[in-house]
């Protein structure tokens, strides 16, 4: 057979790999509102930049023809915004993108080289779920996949897209990684689906209600962003990767600094003068931060909590605030959880944390303390406790008990905190504690109403003000707010140098 021959084999068998599963299954897949593997891959990368690896990898080796072009599942490496980037994608029109041994091995081989060169992995799921024919061979490769997730967390950034079905044992590799996106209406996730919960509990429940974007965005918190469709979706990722560093031994990239897109004199009065009116805390952030830089991250889940990433001056920064307008910014059983999971991953990929504190306390109440808020709580206190990336704190206005802890006080080792004027920091709020410290004097009055309402304002003007905590040394300095992006400025300049260490140890053991 002469050279041509050979390359004419070549030719035809990397035209069927290119093909998938055909253009009737293509067909297929584009009528779902959905693209297929390479064409997602396309469309994320910058043009011209994608290799793939493992190009002819599969289960029946027959240089003639090829049963299941790439095994259902695409992978390789390229640049997202001339950065490198590894991928996977599973391919829904060949086997209808289900796992098994060389699927699995081809997934292993993109994490296990990611983690050499150090580069982000992208994750995206479009799966039937374990190739059942292979049997024990499938559940080994999910449980290799899992193995390296695990392995990989917090050395290199890993980001799962959910871009059609993803059930069963399936599930646990995204929620083994650091960020899950969904698309509305095309992506699901669920341990058991629809039919097996109807046989097993009675409950009747559609597939879009048990495993969808909205469920995973605004109920059970698994999924971190939602799109509504795929282009929408692809445009996340790129703005996500562009926050990121490439690895946990590097910095996030730098970009030209912007000037806020609010003015800085909207920072007057953005805080209602009645300590219980609420305010959008976006507003504080787009004051301070680069314009049009702020990106949240679990924007629908556990709201009376903001967290997600900016810019200050070019540089990239973890952003963790309390939302005041949502459950008067407490902090509860889910917003514990979020908090604590963005502040252990800024601190993984060194990323400076930004907090804005406003916060009246731990919300109250039965259930919060039935579902376990004293544990969830902790992994706040832990999380901020044990990150080394520099920590700035900024009082708004509320900074109440054990919570005013659990958003970064000095005692949890903040670098620097800063108050403005509507700054109150106590033990607890005015009410309360005339509640308890006066009950007796509030009791005995001729008018107990107007006796609380003087001993409460008697109060707020004695401890409710930044200046007692000042004096202790638990705030750096009270700010002017307009000049509060210059002071987180100046703060980041002088911590970026910071080294701080911690006990040596093989890891400590996080409220769970």
């Amino acid at each position: 057979m002469s050279m041509q021959e050979k390359l004419d084999i070549l030719n035809k068998l990397r035209a069927d790999v290119q093909a998938g599963g055909g253009q009737k299954r293509i067909d297929k897949q584009h009528e779902g509102g959905k693209k297929t593997a390479r064409e997602r891959i396309d469309a994320l990368f910058d043009p011209g930049s994608f290799r793939e690896i493992d190009v002819f990898a599969n289960t029946e080796i027959d240089y003639r023809a090829i049963k299941n072009p790439n095994e259902g599942v695409v992978g390789g490496y390229g640049t997202i915004g001339g950065r490198k980037v590894y991928i996977f994608a599973q391919d829904f029109t060949v086997v209808g993108g289900s796992l098994g041994r060389v699927h699995a091995a081809k997934i292993c081989k993109v994490l296990d080289m990611a983690m050499k060169v150090g580069a982000p992995v992208i994750g995206i799921c479009d799966s039937g779920g374990a190739r059942i024919q292979e049997g024990v061979d499938a559940l080994d490769g999910y449980g290799q996949i899992f193995f390296r997730n695990t392995i990989a967390s917090g050395v290199i950034p890993q980001i799962s897209v959910i871009m059609g079905p993803c059930a069963g044992g399936a599930v646990y590799s995204p929620a083994l990684t650091d960020f899950i996106l969904m698309v509305s209406g095309t992506s699901q996730m669920f341990i058991t689906g629809p039919l097996v919960i109807k046989a097993t509990t009675g409950e009747d429940v559609s597939m879009e209600a048990l495993g969808g974007a909205s469920t995973h965005n605004q109920v059970s918190g698994v999924a971190h962003f939602m799109a509504s469709n795929e282009e929408e979706c692809i445009a996340q990722i790129k703005a996500l990767i562009s926050y990121l560093p490439l690895n946990n031994l590097e910095d996030p990239p730098t970009y030209p600094p912007a000037e806020p897109s609010l003015d800085k004199e909207t920072l007057l009065t953005v805080v209602p003068d009645d300590p219980n009116k609420g305010y959008d805390v976006r507003n504080v952030i787009n004051a301070i931060v680069d314009g049009g830089s702020f990106f949240e991250v679990h924007q629908y889940y556990a709201t009376n909590g903001v967290v997600g990433f900016a810019r200050i001056d070019g540089k990239v920064i973890g952003i963790i605030a309390n939302q005041p307008r949502i459950l008067a910014g407490c902090l509860d059983i889910n917003v514990s959880d979020k908090i604590a999971r963005h502040i252990r991953f800024c601190d993984c990929f060194n990323i400076p944390i930004l907090t804005f504190m406003d916060v009246p306390g731990f919300l109250p109440g039965v259930q919060q303390e039935y579902g376990g808020i004293i544990r969830h709580g902790a992994k706040m206190l832990y999380a901020y406790s044990e990150a080394t990336v520099p920590k700035i704190t900024i009082i708004t206005r509320k900074a109440y008990g054990g919570a005013y802890l659990a958003m970064c006080g000095s005692a949890l080792r903040a670098d620097t905190v800063f108050a403005w004027p509507s700054a109150e920091i106590a033990v607890m709020g005015p009410e309360g504690a005339v509640n308890v410290i006066n009950r007796k004097e509030i009791a005995e009055a001729e008018n107990p109403i107007e006796m609380r309402k003087k001993l409460v304002q008697e109060y707020r003007d004695r401890f409710a003000n930044p200046y007692i905590a000042s004096a202790r040394g638990f705030i750096e300095d009270v700010i002017d707010p307009r000049d509060t992006r210059q002071k987180v400025i100046e703060s980041l300049w002088n911590l970026s140098t910071k080294r701080e260490g911690r006990p040596r140890k093989k890891h400590g053991n996080i409220p769970m």
